[in-house]
C-alpha cells in the first residue's frame, strides 16, 4: 500500500463500497487520509436520570427489565427505563432486530440526545418544562447508541473523529479504513523543509496526520490542525504563484479593442452605471487591448452590478471577432445569465449568437451546441462545468469569464482557458474578503472592486432575535405573502443531526404547513437533490409559484428573484458572517423594501455580538473586516466559520495568520528555487505535483 494506491487496497472496501467513497471524493489512500473529521465527539461519564438535561447528548446506565416492544407495524422499537421514579423512553426507527438484541436482565449504557416531551403534546421542537411549567413531561432519547459498560468506559474522554458521510457509508467504516491506512503506511518522509517547520513550530507530517484523525488530547489536535492548515495554504499558494508567473510571461495574443457596441449598450441602459462600475469597466477595457493578457478579479458586493461588466466584456470579444465563454456554478444561474445576455443582444440588434451549455442537455442538444461552438457560430457561450468537458472545442476563444469565483477550482479555471490560445481571464466574486487576504488567495489576479451599490437600491432592514420571536416572524411573513411577496427560510442542515440543535430543511418545510393557511405553496431545496430537481424548484420560485422556499445555503448562489422580500435564517450562529451576508443578498433585489431576520439558538454574549455586526451594516467588506477582528484562534473541533473559501481544513478568516505566514514562505522558497529543483525540495516537488492533480481541480477558490 502507498499513498497513490486505490481505496480498494483497504481491507473491507470492495467495488461497491469504493463507489460510495468515490461519491465523497475519495479515490486513493492519500485522499482518504486527507478526508479530515468534520468534528469530534467526547464521551462523558454516564449521569443519573435526574441529571439529564434537555438538548444535550448524554449517557445513562440502564438495567433492562423487559423485552423491547414493536409498535406502528414493527417500524419502531421502544422500551422504557426507570430510575428512582424517573422514566426514560428509548426509541429506534426501522431497526426491528434490536428487539432480540437487547436482553432483559442486562445492563447497557445508552447515549443520545435528551428530549423532554410534554404528555399529549407533539411539535417539531419538542416542549421544555416539567411539573413546574404546567403539566407532566417524559424524558426521551431517539436512536441512542448502545454499549456494554466495559466498552463504553474505554471511550470516556477520548476524542472520537466524526466524518461527513454519504448514504451507505457509516462513520465506523471511515474510521476503520483510516486506522488501517495509518497502520500500514510509512509516512516518515517529510516534504515540508525543516527550516519552515522550525520557524513556525510545526510538527512533523506523520504526527499531524495521525493526530488529526485520532488525537490523544486537545493539544495534539490543535498542533496537528495548525500543521495541516499551513500545508494546505502553502501548497495552494505555491501552485498559484507558479501559475501567475506563466501568465505574466505571456503577451496579448488576442487584443480586443474598444468598440461602438459597448458604448451603445451603456448609453441605452435604463439606468446609469455607478462611478465604481464605470471605473472597473475602464480597467477591464484597458486590459483587453493592453500589452499582456488580462487576468483580473472583480470583487463586488451582492447587487453591486458585476454582471453588466461581464456582459460588456463578452460583447467586446464578440465584436472583436473572438468567442467569449462564461462559466457559472449552477444550471439555474447559467440559464438566467443566458436569458439576460440573449435579451440584450435582441433589444439592441447586435448580430451575435449566444448558446447555453449545461449538463442537463440531451446528447442530441449537446452535440448541436458543440458543433456550433467549434464552427464559430456561437459567439458567446454560457454554461456550467459542462464548458470544460473534453468534447467542447472553441474556434477562436478570446475571453473566459468565471462567475462566483470561489465556487471553482484553480485547475477548473485553467481547463477553460486551455480551450483557447491564451484567452483573457475575468473572474467575479461577491465574497467580501478584506483586501489583504484577497491579494493572497487571488494572487494570480489583479483586483478591481465595485464598492458602490446602485442609487435606487433600498437598504435591507435587519434584526437579530432569539427563538421566541419565531411566531411574530411567521405573522410578518404571512402579511408579506398576502401582499404578493415571497420568502426564503434558511436552515443549516438537510437531515436531523443529533449532535447539534439545528433546524433541518425537510422537517421544517413540513411543519410550516401547520403554521400557514392552506394553499400557501411551500417547497424545500437542498444540496442532495438532483440538479434538475433543484433547477425546477428555483424556476418555480422565480416564477412566483412558490411563496416560501425552505433551503440550505444552496440558494447562496441562485437566481435573481426581485419579488422575494423576506429571509429568515435559522441557527444563524452556525454560519460565518460573510456567508450570512451572502445569503442576505438573495433579498433586496427589487423595488420593494426587504427584510432579513437572523434567529439565534445561542444565548452566548459573544455570539450575539458577532451577529449584531449584521445589524450595523449591509456592507460586505465592513462585515468581513469586523468578523476577522472578532475571530479567535479557530474552532478546535472543526466548525469552520466562513463556509465560503472551501479548503479542506483551513479557513481564510479564522486562520488568517497562518495564511499570511504560508504566503511569505511560498514567495521565499520560489524566489530561491523557482522550479523546486534542489535536492532538499524533491519531496515537496512530488507533493505539489500530486496536489495540483487532485486539489488543484477540486479546490474551490
Amino acid at each position: 500500500m502507498n499513498l497513490l494506491s486505490p481505496i480498494t487496497v483497504i481491507k473491507g472496501i470492495g467495488e461497491k463500497t469504493a463507489a460510495l467513497f468515490h461519491r465523497m471524493g475519495i479515490y486513493t489512500v492519500e485522499e482518504l487520509l486527507s478526508y479530515y473529521p468534520r468534528t469530534y465527539e467526547q464521551f462523558q461519564e454516564p449521569v443519573t436520570f435526574a441529571n439529564l438535561e434537555e438538548g444535550r447528548i448524554q449517557a445513562v446506565l440502564g438495567s433492562v427489565r423487559r423485552k423491547p416492544e414493536l409498535v406502528r407495524g414493527g417500524q419502531i422499537v421502544t422500551m422504557s427505563l426507570e430510575e428512582f421514579g424517573t422514566i426514560l423512553q428509548l426509541r429506534w426507527f426501522h431497526m426491528p432486530y434490536l428487539r432480540n438484541t437487547i436482553k432483559p436482565g442486562s445492563c447497557y449504557i445508552f447515549r443520545g440526545m435528551v428530549q423532554k416531551k410534554r404528555e399529549g403534546a407533539g411539535g417539531r421542537a419538542g416542549q421544555r418544562g416539567g411539573q413546574e411549567s404546567g403539566g407532566r413531561y417524559r424524558l426521551l432519547m431517539d436512536h441512542p447508541q448502545m454499549y456494554k459498560p466495559e466498552e463504553y468506559q474505554k471511550q470516556v474522554f477520548v476524542l472520537q473523529p466524526m466524518y461527513s458521510l454519504t448514504k451507505g457509508v457509516s462513520n465506523n467504516t471511515v474510521t476503520k479504513a483510516v486506522r488501517q491506512a495509518l497502520s500500514e503506511l510509512d509516512l516518515s518522509r517529510e516534504y515540508l523543509p525543516e527550516g519552515i517547520r522550525g520557524r513556525h513550530q510545526l510538527p512533523e507530517y506523520n504526527f499531524a496526520i495521525q493526530a488529526i484523525h485520532f488525537p490523544t488530547d486537545e493539544e495534539s489536535l490543535s498542533l496537528a490542525r495548525r500543521r495541516l492548515v499551513f500545508d494546505e495554504f502553502f501548497l495552494f499558494l505555491l501552485a498559484l504563484r507558479r501559475m501567475r508567473e506563466q501568465v505574466e510571461e505571456e503577451g496579448n495574443s488576442c487584443p480586443i479593442y474598444p468598440c461602438k457596441q459597448t458604448r451603445e449598450l451603456i448609453e441605452g441602459l435604463p439606468y446609469r452605471l455607478t462611478d465604481a462600475q464605470q471605473r472597473v469597466w475602464g480597467e477591464v477595457e484597458a486590459d483587453l487591448f493592453g500589452p499582456g493578457m488580462m487576468s483580473r478579479l472583480i470583487q463586488g458586493d451582492v447587487g453591486s452590478g458585476k454582471t453588466i461588466i461581464a456582459v460588456l466584456a463578452l460583447l467586446s470579444a464578440a465584436a472583436g471577432g473572438y468567442q467569449g465563454a462564461m462559466m457559472v456554478p449552477t444550471e439555474v444561474l447559467a440559464r438566467q445569465q443566458y436569458e439576460t445576455v440573449q435579451k440584450i443582444l435582441e433589444e439592441y440588434g447586435f448580430p451575435y449568437r449566444v448558446m447555453l451549455l449545461t449538463g442537463s442537455l440531451t446528447t442530441k442538444e449537446r452535440r448541436r451546441v458543440y458543433e456550433r461552438i467549434e464552427l464559430g457560430m456561437a459567439h458567446i457561450v454560457i454554461g456550467t462545468h459542462a464548458l470544460i468537458q473534453s468534447g467542447v472545442q472553441f474556434d477562436n476563444l478570446g475571453l473566459v469569464v468565471t462567475d462566483e469565483q470561489h465556487r471553482f477550482g484553480v485547475r477548473q479555471r485553467e481547463l477553460l482557458t486551455e480551450k483557447g490560445y491564451h484567452p483573457h481571464v475575468l473572474v467575479m466574486s461577491a465574497t467580501p474578503i478584506p483586501r489583504t487576504l484577497a491579494m493572497i488567495v487571488y494572487g494570480d489576479l489583479r483586483i478591481s472592486v465595485i464598492d458602490q451599490l446602485p442609487a435606487d437600491r433600498l437598504p435591507i432592514k435587519n434584526c437579530v432575535v432569539d427563538e421566541s420571536y419565531r411566531p411574530k416572524a411567521y405573522a410578518f411573513m404571512l402579511r408579506q405573502i398576502q401582499e404578493g411577496r415571497q420568502v426564503y427560510i434558511i436552515c443549516p442542515m438537510v437531515e436531523e443531526n443529533p449532535e447539534m440543535e439545528m433546524e433541518n430543511v425537510t422537517d421544517y418545510a413540513q411543519s410550516l404547513q401547520e403554521e400557514f393557511p392552506a394553499g400557501t405553496q411551500i417547497a424545500c431545496l437542498h444540496g442532495r437533490m438532483k440538479a434538475l430537481e433543484k433547477a425546477e424548484i428555483m424556476e418555480r420560485f422565480a416564477a412566483g409559484e412558490i411563496q416560501i422556499l425552505v433551503s440550505t445555503t444552496v440558494v447562496e448562489v441562485g437566481v435573481n428573484v426581485p419579488n422575494a422580500t423576506v429571509m429568515m435564517v435559522e441557527n444563524a450562529e452556525r454560519f460565518g458572517l460573510a456567508q450570512l451576508h451572502q445569503l442576505r443578498g438573495r433579498v433586496g433585489r427589487g423595488k420593494h423594501q426587504s427584510y432579513c431576520i437572523f434567529v439565534s439558538g445561542s444565548d452566548n454574549p459573544d455570539t450575539r455580538k458577532r451577529l449584531e455586526i449584521l445589524n450595523q451594516s449591509n456592507d460586505g467588506f465592513f462585515i468581513a473586516s469586523e468578523d476577522l477582528k472578532l475571530r479567535g484562534p479557530g474552532d478546535l473541533f472543526g466548525l469552520r466559520q466562513s463556509g465560503l473559501m472551501e479548503f479542506r481544513i483551513g479557513d481564510i478568516f479564522t486562520d488568517a495568520g497562518i495564511l499570511q505566514a504560508a504566503s511569505q514562505e511560498a514567495e521565499e522558497i520560489l524566489t530561491q528555487d523557482p522550479q523546486l529543483e534542489k535536492a532538499e525540495h524533491q519531496a515537496l516537488r512530488e507533493k505539489l505535483a500530486r496536489y495540483q492533480l487532485r486539489d488543484g481541480g477540486g479546490l474551490q477558490l
